[in-house]
C-alpha cells in the first residue's frame, strides 16, 4: 500500500521523457511507496538523472537536486545559522526542506562529497527516517512522500573515494548502463530533434568507442554526449563536425588520444 502523501505545490512540472530500458520505473514506484532508499550506479550520462527527474514528475512530488562534490558537507546539506542586521536565524539547507517538505531528495555522486554527510544519511536511509540537526538540538522526521536517492559511478571511483558498505547496504541499488543500440538512438533522436538515420549513426560511433581498450579513457562516449551531436546538427553542423566538437573533444586532452579517436570518427562517419 503506498503511503499518504502530503498535498503538492502547483509547480511540479510535466513529466520529462524517459524511455526506459528495463523495469527500472517500476523499481522506483515500488521503493517509493515503501519509503526505501534508492541508490543508481552506473556510468556518466546514461540516464540516472533523467530517470529521476521522470519519476518525480511521475510520482507528483517536488525533487530537490544537489551535485556532489568535494567542498559539499554535512552544513552544506542540513542548514546553517547566518547572521542578519544583528540577529542570528537557522536557514534550513536543500536536505532539510526535502524531509520537511517529502519531497525526494537526489544527491548526485555521492562520492565526491565529504565524508560526514553520512552521519546526515544514515538516519534517513534506515527504519528511522530522521533527519538530525545536531546545531538545533532536533531530530526532523521525514515527511510522508520523502525519498533519498543517491547516484554514482562505480567505473569511475577508486579506493580512497569508493562508497562505505555501511552506507550501501541501507539502499535499495539500481545499476544502468548505456541503452540498448535499437533504444538509444529512438533516445537520440527525440533528444537531439534529428532523423533516425542521423541517429544511428552517432549511436554506431559510439558502440565502437566503447569497444576500446588500448586508450586510457577515463569516461567513453555517453548517451549525453551523443545527444549534444545530434542538436548540433540539427542547428545545421555537418554530423562529423558535429561528433568530433561534441564527442571526441569530451573524451580526452591528450594529442595523441585525440588523434586516434577522430580517425576512428572519421572512419565511422566520414568528412
Amino acid at each position: 500500500m503506498r503511503p499518504h502523501l502530503t498535498p503538492v505545490a502547483d509547480n511540479v512540472p510535466s513529466v520529462p521523457n524517459y524511455l526506459a530500458q528495463g523495469a527500472e520505473c517500476e523499481l522506483f514506484t515500488q521503493t517509493h511507496a515503501a519509503g526505501l532508499p534508492l541508490l543508481l550506479k552506473g556510468p556518466t550520462g546514461c540516464g540516472k538523472t533523467r530517470l529521476v527527474e521522470h519519476m518525480a514528475a511521475r510520482l507528483g512530488r517536488p525533487l530537490i537536486t544537489v551535485s556532489g562534490h568535494d567542498d559539499l558537507g554535512a552544513a552544506d546539506l542540513a542548514g546553517r545559522f547566518l547572521i542578519e542586521g544583528g540577529d542570528t536565524r537557522w536557514v534550513d539547507g536543500p536536505l532539510t526542506r526535502a524531509v520537511r517538505l517529502g519531497a525526494i531528495f537526489y544527491l548526485d555522486e555521492v562520492v565526491e562529497a565529504r565524508k560526514d554527510i553520512t552521519v546526515l544519511l544514515h538516519p534517513l536511509a534506515d527504519d528511522r527516517r530522521v533527519l538530525p540537526l545536531e546545531r538545533l538540538g532536533e531530530q526532523v522526521p521525514a515527511a510522508p512522500g520523502f525519498q533519498l536517492v543517491l547516484s554514482y559511478n562505480p567505473g569511475y571511483q577508486h579506493l580512497l573515494k569508493g562508497l562505505k558498505p555501511s552506507t550501501r547496504q541501507r539502499f535499495v541499488a539500481l545499476t544502468l548502463g548505456y541503452p540498448a543500440p535499437e533504444l538509444e538512438a529512438r533516445i537520440v533522436a527525440s533528444e537531439g530533434g534529428v532523423e533516425a538515420d542521423t541517429a544511428q549513426q552517432l549511436v554506431k560511433l559510439a558502440l565502437h568507442l566503447r569497444r576500446l581498450t588500448e586508450h586510457d579513457l577515463e569516461e567513453t562516449a555517453s548517451t549525453r554526449l551523443l545527444v549534444m551531436a545530434a542538436r548540433l546538427t540539427r542547428q545545421g553542423l555537418g554530423l562529423s563536425a558535429a561528433a568530433q566538437a561534441a564527442v571526441i573533444e569530451a573524451l580526452s586532452d591528450d594529442d595523441a588520444t585525440l588523434a586516434a579517436l577522430a580517425e576512428l570518427r572519421r572512419a565511422v562517419l566520414g568528412d
